[in-house]
């Protein structure tokens, strides 16, 4: 995400950090450069000169020329405008009253019947009753995948009967989410490789008959500047609440994310970020800001950990490290508990410097800490009981056979048992460590 943009702004910056006094002439060389940066992410043009003139007026300022650290105060000009550009505020769907209707919208690709089925789980993990509804009866197997989806996310679907309209469909599932006692119910319509007349005035005719409280365009982040004038067509004709960006997790430029608002005025609510039906996150701007920029997303990054690892598991673990009662079970445990936050590579991104790791490098990490877990897996489930529990027992023999039931090698065995033990040793460090801070504080 944004790969290429933070690459060129973290260069920018690096050199603005160099200098004990800022010149107006060093601001302006470093306001071209962050400018060529954002057109070449494929941020419009238009929003790259307002942006760039906001910039200036407020880096030209005595404050960030007068600083102790004037490089600093210019970084924190470019993130302020940043957020301001990206929307400021976090913003939500409204849900009351029940039923809510969300009327999905977008263009053929864009991910729109997938996204339905993330909202549909996203909400069922919230405790509400979602209902789907697939108005979407042109595009072969639409109707298909969105029942599929409805069965992996557990909530029911309305599906279209022979000889039904669209609106009808729409129509028939209002009447259905009211009965369910549904708290949302999710529309899921037709799209095309185009705007078009009769899209526009089929989705107009369902408006009217579910009166939706959203109305939200789902877009391709990788088009680029042609989702940003779909966004701009849809908000003119038809009047959005929101924007979902999908396949964020894929552009490395980032110019659909840094346009669509200044553009249409719209607000970007969330923001997709794998195929999996859990990589759809809110989209906060102030964060998104810090990440372009290099900063990471500390905050993120912990919402993460804690709606994926499970804290009271975690704790045991620790109390069984400090008790050195710890074993291989416990470890793979832990591995599989960090792999639920996701990609390695995305993990990174959040946290503060990670931005600066080559792309290639994060790909390759990321490749790793994959095939390691697997490998590790592998290894643990082929010891015994006893084994697991004990690692010091496994002599020579032993670690032969256990690379051979796992299809490894034992130098892979070995590698485990090494990680493991070194996991061992560096709890017990934190431990002396942390009871040496107590005996000072006292």
């Amino acid at each position: 995400m944004f790969d290429s943009l933070t690459a060129s702004l973290q260069k920018v910056f690096k050199n603005l950090r160099g200098y004990g006094k800022l010149s107006e002439k060093n601001i302006q060389d470093a306001l071209r450069e962050v400018r060529l940066a954002l057109l070449e992410a494929d941020v419009n043009f238009q929003v790259v000169k307002d942006f760039i003139a906001q910039v200036r007026e407020k880096a030209m300022g005595q404050a960030v020329l007068d600083s102790v650290t004037p490089g600093q105060q210019v970084i924190k000009v470019v993130h302020d405008e940043l957020v301001n550009l990206l929307g400021v505020d976090a913003v939500g769907f409204t849900l009351s009253p029940a039923p809510a209707a969300i009327l999905m919208l977008g263009l053929h690709g864009a991910g729109k019947t997938t996204t339905c089925g993330k909202l549909a789980l996203k909400w069922k993990k919230e405790g509400k009753k979602v209902l789907l509804a697939a108005c979407d009866i042109r595009r072969p197997a639409a109707v298909d995948q969105l029942r599929i989806l409805a069965q992996q996310v557990g909530v029911e679907i309305v599906t279209p009967q022979k000889g039904e309209s669209v609106p009808g469909i729409a129509k028939r599932a209002a009447v259905e989410a009211a009965n369910q006692k549904a708290d949302i119910l999710i529309l899921d319509t037709g799209g095309r490789f185009q705007i078009d007349e009769e899209l526009v005035e089929e989705v107009r005719e369902v408006h009217r008959e579910v009166n939706p409280a959203n109305t939200i365009l789902v877009l391709d982040a990788a088009t680029g500047q042609e989702a940003v004038n779909v966004a701009k067509a849809f908000h003119e004709k038809l009047g959005l609440t929101g924007l979902i960006l999908t396949k964020l997790d894929g552009d490395a430029r980032g110019g659909a994310a840094l346009s669509v608002r200044h553009i249409t005025g719209c607000p970007v609510i969330l923001a997709g970020t794998g195929e999996k039906m859990d990589r759809l996150e809110p989209f906060y701007p102030e964060r998104m800001a810090s990440r372009i920029l290099g900063m990471g997303d500390v905050l993120s990054l912990v919402e993460k950990a804690q709606q994926q690892v499970d804290t009271g598991e975690m704790m045991e673990m620790e109390e069984r490290l400090r008790k050195n009662t710890f074993s291989l079970d416990d470890f793979l445990g832990q591995i599989q508990q960090l792999r639920k936050m996701g990609p390695l590579g995305d993990l990174l991104e959040m946290m503060p410097g990670g931005a600066q790791i080559p792309a290639h490098v994060k790909q390759q990490m990321a490749a790793a800490s994959g095939d390691g877990i697997k490998v590790t897996e592998a290894i643990i489930r082929s010891m015994t009981p006893k084994e697991r529990a004990h690692p010091e027992i496994i002599g020579a023999s032993r670690r032969r056979r256990i690379a051979a039931g796992s299809g490894t090698r034992v130098q892979d065995v070995n590698e485990l048992l090494k990680r493991f033990e070194g996991a061992k040793k560096m709890a017990r460090t934190l431990k002396k460590s942390q009871k040496r801070l107590l005996r000072f504080g006292k």
